[in-house]
């Protein structure tokens, strides 16, 4: 989960999934690269915010689903802490924004989406 347009709509649709099946459980995972040592506190202080501001959003598109919500920020290497997440927890499907979009590159997943794509231990659903 990013700040980006089709982070929070695969939020909707996850939302709506989960209605729709009846899902006991849906996690929302925010994962970040490691904040470095030099960083000052207030910087640290500042980016929780924010992160605690994408969960709350992220909570509020998905809506109110018959399943518990869990929301967490994991600290790593992004692709790794996805794909380690899914597999210890034993996700059933992973729910992602499509990124890098751009007009230059007409990929419709950066890196990181087809990196998960393509080692998920479960399906990938993209959301534009």
């Amino acid at each position: 989960m990013d700040s980006s347009d089709s982070a929070f709509q695969a939020a909707r649709v996850a939302g709506d999934l989960a209605r729709a099946v009846e899902t006991r459980e849906l996690q929302i995972l925010i994962a970040q690269e490691r904040v470095a040592e030099s960083i000052t506190q207030n910087t640290i202080h500042t980016q929780l915010e924010k992160t605690e501001e994408i969960l709350q959003r992220a909570e509020d598109a998905v809506g109110k689903v018959p399943a518990h919500v869990y929301s967490e920020m994991v600290e790593g290497q992004i692709t790794e802490t996805v794909l380690n997440t899914a597999k210890t927890r034993r996700s059933d499907l992973i729910i992602m924004g499509a990124e890098g979009m751009g007009r230059l590159t007409g990929a419709l997943l950066g890196i990181n989406g087809q990196r998960i794509v393509s080692e998920s231990p479960c399906p990938v659903l993209i959301v534009k």
